[in-house]
């Protein structure tokens, strides 16, 4: 099925380009709102995800100005973004999506990719398959076609020459230097950026604080935050012999995650998932003996809740808090009033960086990996498949417990650097439209770092101000505008 999305994109990709060459696509013109279609893996209360496009489209509505930009967002579940995005239009995504693409990306003057795992196989081979197709029939019309805060990694190797061959005339901005190393190969113009989480702000702490007593916390106990998966069953496949299996006898219903799509299953994948939620378990009950903590599980997407409350009952009991039951703004407002945080998901760990919440990582690809060694907190970094995960973690416990000012400090002084690799991104993109829409008007004049992000919150100014002149200043490409700080523009 892989195979047959592969093609069936490719084609629509071709079909799109020979009509661009017949004259039947139509362009940006000077007078006209640019037009941008965000896509990206929306609509299914993955809080990552969200947090995400939420920030990259008040980044891009400020950079090239609000009454000058509309922007669609892709999403698989209206009720699951209500009340997101702004004024952004929302459209459906269907599973089977390659005639939605074909007909709804030439709506539009440009594409922004945003889906943060964008060319990879290690999640779903048929969403790389739907970033290409996303990018390829934009950039075959001519079209503005980018790739947002994206990470690139191992790709099947027809995955990886059809990326090759139709986001060659894209720009992909990743956010580690990794990602630009996998798409330099593939001959994939890049810049380095970073995720767009970092300037997020959910509702106030009072809000978090009111719901953690409300679940029993006592407002003096070091809150523990969880945030585990099932790292196991990934990659997702579509499988049409199992989906017919599944309506005509109801196999396969514990690996199906939607309509043609099935998780990875098996005895194997049973264990290794038992291994891991047994080993946090443990290490936590072990470090609750040493150390008074209230234990929180937080499931950043739906599909962590299984693991959740698994951990949940070994713990005898602990509140569970899901995005199901949760929206960002408040699921994020309950992370930050964390003292203490253990992840497998990337952007637990992000969004609650800006409050110098202390976290470490039990990592299952390159994405935590890659943080954790920006931080310089490698020693605060596990693999779910470890053998001795469960002692490991202990030590790391204890670890985050005692070092907590040095953890702190490397965070702080983390946030600050990519909020201005976030800022440098805005130029980059800002560039990058003008080079394709020449007479596009964008602003003129002597800019700070901080006039190319969205409005910081109180506690990100505070932030910036005590790390900013211990940051090391980022690097703009040649022929790039220097990022200056508030101070130097003004004088």
């Amino acid at each position: 099925m892989d195979v047959v999305l592969e093609a069936w994109v490719s084609g629509l990709i071709e079909l799109t380009k020979l009509k661009w060459m017949l004259g039947l696509g139509q362009s940006w013109k000077p007078g006209e709102k640019l037009r941008l279609l965000f896509a990206g893996y929306n609509g299914t209360r993955n809080t990552g995800s969200d947090v995400r496009v939420e920030e990259m489209l008040r980044q891009i509505r400020h950079i090239l100005g609000p009454d000058q930009v509309q922007c669609t967002v892709m999403t698989q579940n209206f009720a699951f973004t209500r009340g997101y995005f702004g004024d952004a239009i929302q459209v459906k995504l269907p599973d089977v999506y390659p005639p939605f693409l074909y007909q709804e990306v030439p709506k539009h003057h440009g594409v922004v990719a945003c889906e943060g795992s964008m060319f990879k196989s290690k999640f779903a081979n048929a969403l790389t398959i739907m970033m290409i197709g996303s990018l390829g029939i934009a950039s075959a019309e001519n079209k503005l076609s980018v790739g947002y805060g994206a990470e690139a990694g191992y790709m099947d190797p027809l995955l990886a020459k059809m990326c090759g061959h139709y986001c060659r005339q894209s720009f992909i901005i990743t956010r580690n230097e990794e990602s630009r190393d996998v798409l330099r190969r593939l001959g994939i113009p890049t810049e380095l950026g970073t995720d767009t989480a970092w300037t997020f702000e959910p509702l106030g702490p009072e809000y978090g604080r009111r719901v953690l007593q409300q679940a029993g916390w006592d407002e003096r106990t070091p809150v523990l935050l969880i945030c585990p998966i099932n790292p196991f069953w990934w990659p997702v496949k579509a499988s049409l012999a199992k989906f017919i299996a599944r309506t005509l006898t109801g196999a396969y219903k514990d690996s199906q995650y939607r309509t043609i799509y099935f998780h990875r299953a098996g005895p194997d994948v049973d264990a290794a998932y038992i291994h891991y939620l047994t080993a946090i378990g443990n290490a936590v009950n072990a470090f609750r003996r040493e150390q008074r903590v209230y234990p929180v599980l937080v499931a950043m997407e739906r599909l962590d809740q299984d693991a959740c409350f698994r951990i949940a009952e070994h713990l005898g009991g602990a509140p569970v808090f899901t995005s199901e039951q949760y929206n960002m703004y408040e699921l994020v407002s309950i992370l930050r009033c964390g003292h203490l945080m253990i992840s497998s998901r990337y952007h637990g760990i992000v969004t609650c960086m800006p409050a110098l919440v202390p976290s470490a990582g039990i990592t299952m690809d390159e994405r935590i990996r890659n943080l954790m060694h920006e931080r310089g907190h490698d020693h605060l970094l596990l693999e779910v498949d470890d053998a001795d995960l469960e002692a490991k973690l202990l030590v790391v416990l204890r670890t985050l417990s005692k070092e907590q000012d040095a953890i702190r400090d490397g965070i702080g002084r983390t946030v600050v650097k990519n909020l201005k690799l976030m800022a440098q991104m805005g130029v980059y993109f800002e560039d990058h439209v003008q080079q394709r829409y020449p007479e596009f008007p964008v602003r003129t004049g002597v800019l700070s770092w901080e006039d190319y992000l969205p409005p910081l919150s109180p506690g990100l100014q505070k932030l910036v101000e005590q790390y900013e002149t211990v940051t090391s200043d980022v690097d703009a490409k040649p022929g790039s505008r220097p990022l200056r700080s508030k101070s130097q523009a003004a004088e």
